[in-house]
C-alpha cells in the first residue's frame, strides 16, 4: 500500500455513508457519524474508514499521517447549480434593488442577463477562465470540491462555446471537477428580439447538436419562467437535448408557478431549480418523477423576496432536496456554500444535518456523481473538508464565519 495516506485523529468524521441513491424524509439526517475516526486514502480514493481503533491495524506502517487534531471532517461541498463564468459584474444593478427596483424592471430596461451578455461577450476565452478560476478559488476556500457551472451569458454560437471551453479546461486544470450545463435558454439573445421561435429552433437544431458532438456539456438547462421561456420554448430545447444525450435541468418557477415543474417531471429531468413558488400539485409530480429539486436560498437572499422554497413540505413529501449556491452576477453574487446552509436552516427551517446531507450527497446524485463523491466511504474519491471546529452544527451556526478548513480533492491537500 506504499503512497497511502491517513487522516487521523478525527474527532468527528461525518461520513454520510448508506444509501446509493439521494436521501429522503428522515435519511437526511442520517449522517453517518464516527467518533475519535480514521480515514485511509490510496490513489485518491478512500479504502477505509472507522473508529481509530478498527483502522489501527489497517494503516501501513509507511502511510503519510495527517492529524486532524481532533477536528470535524465532512465530504467536500458539491454545488449543484452555479452559472461560474462570467465577465464584469452588476454592482450597479444591487445598488438599483437597494433602491426599489425589481428584477423584472431592471431586465426589462436593458440590465439583467443582457447586461452580462455583452460584458461576457467581449471578454477573450483567456479572460473568462481567468475570472472563472478567481470564482472557483473563492469556492474552493469555503470548501466546494464539485462544481457544477451553466453556460448561458453568451446566447450565440461563439460565446456559448467560449464559455464551455472554459469549463472544460477548468476541470482538467482541478482541482475541482467542474460539471458542464448548456444554458443558451438563459434569455432570448438580443438579435432575436421579436423573433423567439427562431432562437429557440436555433438552440435545439444547430446548438444543441454541435456542443453534444463536442462533448462540451453534460447537461443541458432551461430558464423556465414569465420573462424567459414558455413551456412549450423549454420542451423543446429540452427535448432536443435529451435526444442527443444531455441530461436536462430546469429553473422552474421562481415567480410564478405552473413554470416548469410539471415540465421537468414530464421530461424525467434530474433536477427542477429555484421552485420558491411551487405548489402542491407540482411537487407531487416532481416525487413521482423521481426529479431531484435543487434549492437556492442565495437568490431570494439576494433579491430582497420573501418566498423560499417550501423544504419542510418537499422532505415530509420524500423529496431528495440539494442546496446550492446559484452563483451569478446578478441575483445571487453568493459563492459560500457553509453561508447557503446557514440561510436554509434559519430560513427554510431545515436542520443542520439535512442541509449537509443536501449540500453534499444529495447534490452528487443530482449530477449523476452519487458513486464518485458527497460521501466518505470505501471506493469513493477522496474529496473531504477538516475544518476548524469539532461539531458539524458549527459550521451553520456561526453564520458568515471567515473559517478556512482544509480542502482535500483526491487525497491531495489544495492551496488556494
Amino acid at each position: 500500500m506504499a503512497g497511502a495516506v491517513a487522516i487521523v485523529n478525527i474527532g468527528q468524521l461525518v461520513t454520510l455513508a448508506g444509501a446509493a441513491r439521494p436521501r429522503v424524509g428522515g435519511e437526511l439526517r442520517e449522517l453517518g457519524l464516527i467518533r475519535d475516526g480514521a480515514l485511509l486514502i490510496e490513489e485518491g480514493r478512500i479504502t477505509a474508514a472507522g473508529t481509530s481503533a478498527e483502522m489501527g491495524t489497517k494503516i501501513p506502517a509507511d502511510a503519510v499521517v495527517v492529524d486532524a487534531e481532533g477536528r470535524c471532517v465532512t465530504p467536500g461541498f458539491v454545488d449543484a447549480h452555479t452559472h461560474l463564468v462570467f465577465a464584469g459584474n452588476r454592482a450597479a444593478e444591487f445598488e438599483q434593488r437597494l433602491g426599489g427596483a425589481t428584477y423584472q424592471q431592471i431586465a426589462e430596461a436593458g440590465g439583467g442577463i443582457l447586461s452580462t451578455v455583452q460584458a461576457t461577450r467581449a471578454a477573450s476565452e483567456e479572460e473568462l477562465l481567468n475570472a472563472a478560476r478567481r470564482h472557483r478559488d473563492w469556492m474552493l476556500r469555503a470548501g466546494t470540491t464539485t462544481i457544477e457551472a451553466k453556460s448561458g451569458y453568451g446566447l450565440e454560437r461563439e460565446t456559448e462555446l467560449r464559455m464551455l471551453r472554459v469549463l472544460a479546461r477548468l476541470h482538467a486544470e482541478g482541482p475541482a471537477r467542474i460539471v458542464p450545463t448548456l444554458l443558451a435558454a438563459h434569455s432570448i439573445a438580443p438579435e432575436f428580439a421579436g423573433r423567439r421561435a427562431e432562437y429557440v429552433r436555433w438552440i435545439a437544431e444547430e446548438l444543441i447538436p454541435e456542443v453534444a458532438a463536442l462533448k462540451l456539456a453534460r447537461y443541458c438547462d432551461a430558464f423556465c419562467d414569465d420573462h424567459a421561456f414558455s413551456v412549450d420554448e423549454a420542451r423543446c430545447v429540452l427535448t432536443a437535448a435529451r435526444r442527443y444525450g444531455l441530461g436536462l435541468r430546469v429553473h422552474a418557477e421562481q415567480f410564478r408557478a405552473g413554470t416548469g415543474a410539471a415540465l421537468a417531471a414530464e421530461l424525467g429531468a434530474a433536477t427542477a431549480d429555484h421552485l420558491e413558488s411551487v405548489d402542491d400539485a407540482g411537487l407531487r409530480e416532481l416525487k413521482d418523477a423521481g426529479v431531484q429539486p435543487v434549492l437556492l436560498p442565495g437568490s431570494v437572499f439576494a433579491l430582497g423576496r420573501e418566498q423560499y422554497p417550501p423544504a419542510r413540505k418537499m422532505i415530509e413529501l420524500g423529496l431528495g432536496i440539494v442546496l446550492a449556491t446559484d452563483f451569478n452576477p446578478g441575483s445571487s453574487p453568493v459563492a459560500s456554500m457553509p453561508f447557503i446552509l446557514s440561510l436554509a436552516c434559519l430560513q427554510m427551517r431545515l436542520t443542520p444535518a439535512e442541509a449537509l446531507t443536501a449540500a453534499t450527497v444529495n447534490a452528487a446524485w443530482s449530477l449523476g456523481l452519487g458513486n464518485e463523491t458527497g460521501s466518505l466511504e470505501a471506493g469513493k474519491a477522496a474529496d473531504f473538508l477538516i475544518h476548524e471546529f469539532t461539531d458539524y452544527r458549527e459550521l451553520v451556526y456561526f453564520i458568515a464565519a471567515p473559517m478556512r478548513p482544509r480542502v482535500f480533492v483526491a487525497g491531495r491537500e489544495v492551496t488556494v
